[in-house]
């Protein structure tokens, strides 16, 4: 039996969704991504051999699944070809498994120019972009001035629209940013070759899901979390794109009753890059010991995550949100060393942090990684878990105790 499968960050991302795409994917036809670019980072631990991911789908490291980047994806020829430079060193094959929706918007590198300068405009009200052009891009297209992968196969009609666009670029970055304007020649000569290399991978990707999404399993796997939603999360300090449930629809072209289960990924403390409101975050000793033990250094970006307690206000919201059937718990070993844990429950706004209600219980200071089955797992390890179920009124279906695909555990088959 087939089983559709839409997977969601829950809180502002690096929740751990590449390692659990990649173990779902042993089950699966076909990995999508709907949206973000390359701004989202997996971090995935494969035969002890760390491989990092920033646009193509996880499913590419399984030989049996095809990965899919849907037409709600902004695409950065520069760093397609780098990551797929990236993959071929590591072994991994490419051919006939890898298909770009020719519908994707394309990041040009004066769209990265107006990000960097622009942040650095904003000075201390800044977003806390990571300087990939994501944002200028998405506002191209809803301008309707945006480049596609599909122009490209049309030389003459390219440099029109090219040439159109970082006029306008450079525009902006001249007299209202003052700063350096970039060369139209240097992007054409750079990116033309690159698309020609990766031309054979760019289709009109949606017949390709509804024929799969009929026979077989797709996980589709948005990048980001429920957060950092251009609609529903914590505004201004967004991500340009709906990372939601709703973005997974038109981001494809596939219906939402094609999808049959909806999965949380919910990381076992909570963490945000980049600027923006934090009400649960910890900046103590606990806040540094956490972002130590869980390695909490952004995949993308290298910047140093801001970690604090698990907000189930947020769960909740992400679960309405996303119409979640179950969570998928991650990094639980991070919290072995902890002699007690707290839980967000309940606050008025994310800007008054006094007011936080917590739960507060004893930890298990024992470990954790390795673990194959719950009831193997620490009873305060459980009570947590269970907690967490209770306050969200939603099943902890997976959990994860460390990097690698082999610590898992599964409580529910969510194939079934």
């Amino acid at each position: 039996m087939n089983k559709n499968i839409f997977l969601v960050g829950t809180h502002w991302g690096d929740e751990g969704k590449g390692k659990i795409v990649d173990v779902l994917t042993e089950n699966a036809s076909a990995c999508v991504r709907f949206q973000g670019g390359h701004n989202a980072g997996h971090t995935l631990l494969i035969g002890g051999k760390k491989i990092i991911l920033h646009l193509i789908p996880s499913g590419i490291l399984r030989d049996h699944v095809k990965s899919i980047i849907g037409n709600g994806v902004v695409v950065s020829l520069e760093a397609l070809q780098d990551e797929l430079n990236d993959l071929k060193s590591n072994n991994i094959a490419i051919q006939d498994k890898l298909f770009i929706s020719k519908f994707c918007h394309v990041i040009l590198p004066s769209h990265q120019a107006i990000d960097i300068a622009r942040e650095k405009y904003l000075g201390k009200a800044s977003i806390g972009t990571t300087g990939r052009g994501i944002g200028p891009a998405y506002e191209d297209k809803v301008a309707r001035r945006g480049l596609r992968l599909i122009d490209f196969f049309n030389h003459e009609h390219l440099i029109s629209r090219i040439t159109s666009l970082i006029d306008y670029h450079n525009f902006l970055l001249s007299n209202y940013y003052k700063s350096t304007p970039v060369s139209l020649n240097e992007t054409i000569d750079k990116l033309v070759p690159i698309f020609k290399s990766i031309k054979k991978y760019v289709i009109d990707v949606t017949p390709l899901m509804m024929e799969i999404s009929t026979n077989s399993t797709i996980i589709f796997e948005g990048a980001q979390g429920t957060m950092l939603d251009i609609d529903h999360g914590t505004y201004p300090y967004v991500t340009s794109s709906n990372t939601i449930f709703p973005g997974m629809t038109t981001g494809t072209g596939i219906g939402s009753d094609k999808i049959n289960y909806s999965l949380g990924i919910t990381k076992s403390y909570t963490t945000r890059v980049g600027n923006g409101p934090f009400p649960t975050e910890l900046k103590d000793d606990i806040g540094d010991n956490l972002a130590k033990w869980g390695g909490e250094i952004g995949a993308t970006t290298g910047r140093a995550r801001r970690c604090g307690w698990l907000d189930i206000k947020i769960l909740n919201k992400a679960i309405e949100l996303n119409n979640l059937n179950g969570i998928a718990l991650t990094k639980l070993d991070v919290l072995d060393n902890l002699e007690k844990i707290k839980i967000g429950k309940d606050y008025n706004s994310f800007s008054d942090v006094a007011d936080i209600e917590y739960l507060e219980m004893d930890g298990w200071q024992t470990l954790t990684k390795g673990i194959k089955k719950l009831k193997d797992l620490p009873k305060n390890a459980r009570h947590y878990i269970e907690t967490i179920e209770n306050l969200s009124n939603t099943s902890v279906d997976l959990i994860s105790t460390g990097a690698s695909r082999e610590d898992i555990i599964f409580i529910k088959n969510i194939f079934e």
